[in-house]
């Protein structure tokens, strides 16, 4: 049973080589940089050369709890070290387009938070700016490299459960907003913040949908402006289908937050331990159960999780793709597929219809 593991596991495996690893400078110090970017490449063995922040109080205490030897008294000052072969970027999005047009025209290679730009068209100027410079563009979309998620996309690559022909997100929660306040007041909330993660694991295991319907809502007495309650429904080639249900006012306890694959030849199920009492969250899991590969539901032994761990995920394949060539799994050109869909979701919602990917 374990050789029949093994090749899962690698495929699910965060470990940075030495010979990849490059200094990397970071734009922001808030939450997500102090728990999840910091650690998690600590972990990897990375260095940091610095931080920046608008907020350089901020960047001084979380650099010096991180043993982060430099806080940069500017973009420009960051830009100017050359030591700093990559920039990752971890501010609120209406900020990261001018942040990484600078990075580029320094020859930086980038990790940008995701969503990697406000709309399908800055994004695409993005990955042709970075293409004439010559530079690596990664999106940092870490549910990809989750273990349990990366050991289910492996697992249906294999063929361990046929061919795939649905896939569901389920969770039911209650998240406090007040944290962001940045998020509190936006338009737009559940799926450009939230959701974008399960939308773009679905695309690194069915590919692009043809064709999907969304509809949002909120809920009374929620703090949040935007919509707190989603069902996306994703329709592909064939018979293949995805649905993505997410609700972050559950008020009861009873939290949920699962995944499932079914196939033509067996499922496959698993948790996210990490939205069960976020950030604290609890061990995810993952079960598999293939006609002809398993006696009834096989457990698989996850041994890390979403935050920090799956973190290096992104930062390791944009690291991997500098040294060896090619494109990282997350690269920008890739991310405009996350966006469209994205941006579709929301005119579904807007207008109430259906909506085709591509159309305007």
């Amino acid at each position: 049973m374990l050789d029949m593991l093994a090749p899962i596991a690698a495929a699910a495996d965060l470990t940075i080589p030495p010979e990849h690893r490059l200094p990397i400078a970071i734009v922001g110090a808030g939450s997500i940089v102090d728990v999840a970017h910091l650690p998690a490449y600590r972990a990897a063995g990375l260095e940091i050369t610095g931080l920046y922040d608008l907020d350089a109080a901020k960047a001084a205490e979380v650099a010096a709890r991180h043993g982060v030897p430099k806080v940069y008294a500017s973009l420009d000052d960051l830009l100017a070290d050359d030591r700093a072969r990559v920039v990752d970027i971890a501010v609120a999005p209406e900020a990261q387009p001018a942040i990484a047009r600078a990075a580029i025209a320094a020859g930086r290679h980038l990790l940008c938070q995701k969503p990697f730009a406000p709309d399908v068209a800055t994004g695409e100027e993005l990955v042709a700016l970075a293409a004439a410079g010559g530079v690596k563009v990664a999106v940092n979309q870490q549910l990809r490299f989750d273990e349990g998620i990366a050991a289910a996309r492996a697992m249906v690559r294999a063929g361990w459960i046929g061919a795939p022909t649905a896939m569901t997100f389920t969770v039911n929660i209650f998240t406090d907003w007040s944290g962001w306040d940045w998020l509190v007041g936006t338009e737009r909330l559940e799926i450009v913040y939230h959701s974008i993660h399960y939308l773009d694991a679905i695309r690194s295991i069915l590919g692009d949908p043809e064709l999907v319907f969304c509809t949002g809502s909120r809920t009374a007495g929620q703090l949040p402006k935007g919509e707190t309650r989603t069902m996306s429904t994703l329709v592909f080639p064939g018979d293949v289908r995805a649905l993505v249900h997410v609700t972050h006012e559950n008020r009861t306890g009873d939290h949920e937050a699962a995944f499932r694959i079914d196939g033509t030849e067996g499922a496959i199920k698993g948790t996210l331990g990490l939205l069960y009492d976020y950030p604290h969250g609890r061990p995810d899991t993952l079960e598999v159960n293939g006609r002809g590969r398993t006696d009834g539901w096989l457990p698989y032994p996850v041994t890390t999780r979403w935050l920090p761990d799956a973190v290096a995920g992104p930062m390791g394949s944009l690291l991997r793709a500098i040294a060896e060539g090619g494109e990282p799994e997350t690269a920008a050109a890739d991310n405009l597929g996350t966006l469209r869909l994205l941006h579709a979701l929301y005119r579904s919602m807007d207008t109430g219809e259906s909506q085709r990917l591509g159309s305007a």
